[in-house]
């Protein structure tokens, strides 16, 4: 797998001519962890215990194709003059905001028609959203992308983190900011956060708005290290997101706790 010469070995094993890769185990070790902590959560809060499973059939694969909408849309240059590439999501190219949008859709499409309150189901998976991105940006890790500007390895060092991680943030005689990693422990200290705020009761949707805001802020400011971002107008397209999405959780939890008279919270039924 590791060799002291060499970078981790983006192919976990083989299937005949199939090559499986490390990045596609990891996302997949994501949404099923993701999985594990949301449905326990649902049956809690008094769902059906298939309610999740059905969601995740329609959310997943859809968010994949949102992912790589969203990646071809920045990268229209490009694809307009190649566009059998556009179908070619084996050889890379996704975005996790183009994902979240899809997820938001879906998930809103499926609890109308199983007349299900969105916002509860939201505040339930909040944390496992943010599980599910913690882990798979582990798979950037293998790849050696979503990776910033490039630093010493005494910075490295400096950060007091394995030398596995360090080797492998050395591309092409260089070392990099390991970026997939401030992300990764960004999303670990929202989920602490996110799991300590069930215990308040907060209004509903409030969980699913701090998910927003929190991994919004986050990736704005770890965006800006990125040497691989998509760009709107010569601006970063993540960073425009990011504060649109702040913006519209601020407003939200402040439109909905002056405009909604006695609003239902999270452990209402």
């Amino acid at each position: 797998m590791y060799s002291i010469l060499g970078s981790i070995d983006p192919i976990a094993f083989s299937l005949g001519p199939i090559d499986v890769r490390w990045y596609g185990v990891i996302i997949a070790a994501g949404i099923l962890l993701a999985f594990l902590v949301g449905q326990r959560e649902m049956v809690k809060r008094g769902l059906h215990p298939e309610f999740l499973t059905d969601l995740l059939i329609w959310a997943v694969p859809l968010s994949i194709i949102g992912a790589r909408i969203y990646y071809v849309i920045f990268q229209w240059g490009h694809y307009k003059e190649n566009p059998g590439e556009i179908i070619q999501i084996w050889n890379g190219g996704i975005a996790i905001h183009g994902a979240l949008i899809a997820a938001v859709i879906v998930a809103y499409i499926f609890t109308k028609r199983r007349n299900t309150s969105f916002l509860k189901v939201a505040d339930i998976l909040a944390p496992s959203i943010l599980i599910g991105q913690a882990v798979g940006r582990w798979g950037n890790f293998i790849n050696q992308e979503a990776h910033g500007g490039e630093v010493s390895r005494a910075f490295l060092e400096n950060l007091f983190i394995p030398d596995w991680i360090i080797n492998q943030m050395y591309i092409n005689g260089a070392y990099y900011h390991p970026t997939f990693l401030y992300e990764s422990m960004w999303s670990l200290v929202g989920i602490i956060i996110l799991l300590l705020l069930r215990r308040v009761n907060l209004v509903r949707g409030e969980l699913f708005f701090f998910y927003m805001l929190w991994y919004s802020v986050g990736r704005f400011f770890i965006e800006g290290m990125r040497t691989d971002s998509l760009v709107a107008n010569g601006l970063r397209a993540a960073q425009i997101v990011s504060v649109i999405a702040i913006i519209l959780a601020i407003g939200l939890i402040v439109y909905r706790r002056i405009a909604i008279k006695n609003p239902p919270h999270y452990k209402d039924n």
